[in-house]
């Protein structure tokens, strides 16, 4: 395992390591299933998550297609609507994490996990996967594990298949489609 400073802007080839990142979009849209559990809740849903510079939108809705949340955000100002009408707002994706779920939601991070490679300016660590790509990713207390990857439009390497992990906090995305 390797342990690494990223460098702010694109996220540097490790040929060290044997590892390489697909290069970051800046812009996403990528949609797919999730299942989260903490502690004893657990939740399933499809997804789908708009993501375009320091803006996000990510729509929850459950395997009948029923809406069950809406995620928007954008830096100093995130908010949670659930389909009953309950709102949360807070400044910041981990103050509205904690006041609404209980546990911190990584969404800075995860916009660049979900590209397979690591959050720019932070420390990480890697181990290699099968192809050169990431295998396991360490970042912000969490443990990203690659199961599998597809191409994008644009033909890039994205994930297919991973799981996340935080304490008490388990997460597994597959993600169907990529623009």
């Amino acid at each position: 395992m390797l342990a690494l400073v990223a460098c702010a802007g694109t996220v540097p080839a490790l040929p060290e390591a044997g590892v390489v990142f697909a290069p970051l979009s800046p812009s996403f849209e990528a949609a797919g299933r999730l299942s989260v559990r903490h502690g004893a809740d657990a939740m399933t849903a499809n997804f789908r998550w708009q993501h375009d510079g320091d803006g996000d939108v990510v729509d929850l809705a459950s395997p009948l297609g029923q809406t069950i949340a809406r995620l928007s955000g954008s830096p100093g100002s995130v908010t949670l609507r659930t389909a009953d009408g309950h709102s949360f707002a807070a400044a910041d994706w981990r103050e509205l994490g904690d006041r609404s779920l209980e546990w911190s939601l990584p969404m800075d991070g995860l916009a660049f996990w979900i590209q397979g490679a690591p959050r720019a300016g932070a420390a990480f660590a890697v181990e290699p996967g099968p192809g050169g790509g990431p295998g396991v990713l360490r970042q912000d207390g969490w443990t990203i594990v690659y199961q599998s990857f597809a191409t994008d439009a644009a033909g890039l390497p994205r994930p297919a298949r991973m799981a996340l992990s935080y304490p008490d906090v388990e997460l597994r995305l597959i993600i169907d489609t990529w623009k």
